[in-house]
């Protein structure tokens, strides 16, 4: 193994590990068996909600490697290089967060106890490599938790607590897995499969408590996931009684209202089980009343279904942003972080919806055992926050990211009219201040092209199942690339549309067919200004009084 700068890494696993908590790297998963689908598919999803991220589509090709050749490590987040290990003798390629047997790996943090966090040089692999290795190395959900399990066991855990929607065309669990501390290498973790029939989510917040022990068809879990709960003093009652996350994760008020509270959001609008009785505990108040794992919908969901969920601002219930102040004048449903904020020495707080603007890229999986790996797989992706952005389809054969979705594009520090990050947020960003003017607009759009996509899919693939397997797979990529750029093309068409239309707070008239009404001269008529929608006027003068009033 070649050597790396220790105080480097240990540095930035102290920073990680301080850092990484439910309102730092806050991100959502929303699972769908695949018997509560409408086609088959299993479904999950992925939001990389991190503020500061440059968000892009990453292809691995895999192939055969020779015998001593080293695979490196590079963290997740940061890109910063920790070290690397052996390379096994053939890998998988990987498009996204899936490879190309339809194996998906997502996540989401969610911290637990602190000294669990491996900060020495003990824990080389970060949740991400640990991810990225696996999907290389593994064909099934139940491969891949073995390979996870021996993978931290031999190199160690140098993140938090994590949980893991790990999926393939067959079934969908999810593992749960937090380091020993300091200095022990390795890792404790619990996995549970979803019932095929039932949904399940994560969301920042351990979700696993008490498990099956003896049924290993629908549980696997660390040897000692019990007994070093046992050794810290986290948990001295039977084994039976043993909650991983009571042990390895208690939760608090944010656990609850920022990340559980998304999960019922979920449950309550797609569970057949009533989920009110449980809004207590998603709103922090009543701990002690934990929703159930997984539930049974109340009818099979699509992969639209979970693109549209991807899209809750806890509308139509008690947590919804669209009915206070902080929505502004424009009632936007997102509000600025931190999740928190003082005033007069006291403590609030701002709701955490499933949308949220700091989401760089987002991902809706699809597995189908009806079909081959290579058109089964599609990773419905995007490149900002899902309410604001369509999601294309990219199949998981493809050999090469879309140009407008490539990391070589562009990157954090540098603008580019061909990159869908930039494109995307500059779009957003124009939208969100006016949102209740600008929305509109933009979802035309967005629904318009995900229809299209919708409607292309089933004679797309009926295509590609007629012909070889490699012209399938070149014509799944061309699909795939053309469909990305066709869609920037787009997006930067509504940008522009967008600016010239309601420049300055005013709005450019148009006639049915949405062109510009001119005068006879070629001048824009008359702008219109709509000012302060109505109940945004009351509120001036409710808090102004006769200031302003006209005498």
């Amino acid at each position: 193994m070649k050597s790396f700068n220790i105080i480097r890494r240990i540095s930035l696993l102290v920073l990680l590990c301080v850092t990484v908590n439910p309102s730092a790297f806050s991100c959502t998963n929303l699972i769908v068996g695949k018997k509560a689908s409408t086609d088959g598919s299993v479904i999950v999803s992925y939001s990389c909600d991190s503020y500061g991220a440059f968000g892009s589509l990453q292809v691995i090709r895999g192939g055969k490697h020779a015998k001593g050749e080293m695979r490196p490590l590079y963290h997740y987040e940061s890109n910063n290089y920790l070290g690397e290990i052996p390379q096994v003798a053939e890998t998988y390629s990987v498009v996204g967060l899936m490879n190309e047997c339809q194996l998906t790996i997502h996540e989401t943090t969610f911290g637990g106890r602190d000294e669990l966090c491996d900060t020495t040089e003990t824990g080389l692999l970060d949740y991400g490599s640990l991810m990225s290795v696996t999907l290389e190395r593994a064909k099934t959900a139940r491969q891949a938790i073995e390979v996870m399990g021996k993978l931290v066991s031999e190199y160690g855990y140098g993140s938090s607590g994590e949980s893991f929607s790990i999926a393939d065309p067959n079934e969908v669990w999810v593992l749960e897995m937090v380091g020993k501390g300091p200095g022990r290498k390795g890792a404790v973790w619990v996995a549970v499969r979803v019932p095929d029939d039932c949904i399940c989510a994560h969301a920042n917040q351990s979700r696993i408590r008490r498990f099956p022990l003896k049924d290993k068809d629908n549980c696997i879990y660390s040897p000692d996931v019990i007994s070093f709960a046992r050794e810290k003093g986290y948990f001295s009652g039977r084994d039976e009684d043993f909650s991983f996350s009571e042990a390895y994760a208690p939760a608090d008020f944010g656990a609850l209202r920022y990340c559980e509270a998304r999960v019922w959001s979920f449950f309550n609008r797609w569970a057949v089980e009533d989920m009110m009785p449980y809004l207590g505990y998603a709103k922090g108040e009543m701990p002690n009343n934990p929703m159930p794992f997984a539930v049974r919908p109340k009818k099979l969901l699509s992969v639209q279904d979970v693109k549209d969920m991807m899209r809750d601002h806890y509308e139509d219930t008690p947590l919804s942003v669209t009915n206070d102040l902080g929505m502004g004048p424009w009632e936007m449903p997102y509000r600025p972080t931190p999740l928190s904020f003082e005033v007069d020495g006291q403590k609030y707080f701002n709701e955490r919806p499933i949308s949220t603007q700091q989401t760089s890229h987002v991902y809706v999986s699809q597995m189908r055992s009806s079909l081959p790996a290579y058109i089964g797989g599609v990773v419905w992706f995007g490149n900002d926050d899902t309410n604001m952005v369509p999601l294309t389809p990219v199949y998981c054969c493809i050999d090469s990211a879309p140009e407008c979705y490539d990391s070589k594009t562009a990157d954090a520090f540098h603008f580019s009219f061909r990159s869908a990050y930039w494109v995307q947020n500059w779009v957003s960003n124009m939208v969100y201040l006016r949102y209740s003017v600008l929305f509109p607009e933009l979802k035309a759009v967005r629904d318009r092209l995900e229809s299209d996509y919708n409607s292309l899919q089933a004679e797309t693939e009926k295509q590609a199942l007629s012909m070889p397997e490699a012209e399938a797979r070149k014509f799944l990529s061309a699909y795939t690339h053309r469909t990305a750029q066709a869609m920037l093309d787009e997006w930067n068409q509504l940008g522009q549309l967008l600016i010239v239309k309601y420049n300055d707070m005013a709005v450019k008239r148009t006639d049915s067919e949405g062109r510009f009404l001119q005068t006879p001269g070629g001048e824009p008529r008359s702008v219109l200004r709509p000012g302060y929608p109505d109940n945004y006027k009351h509120k001036i003068v409710g808090e102004t009084g006769e200031r302003y009033k006209i005498r």
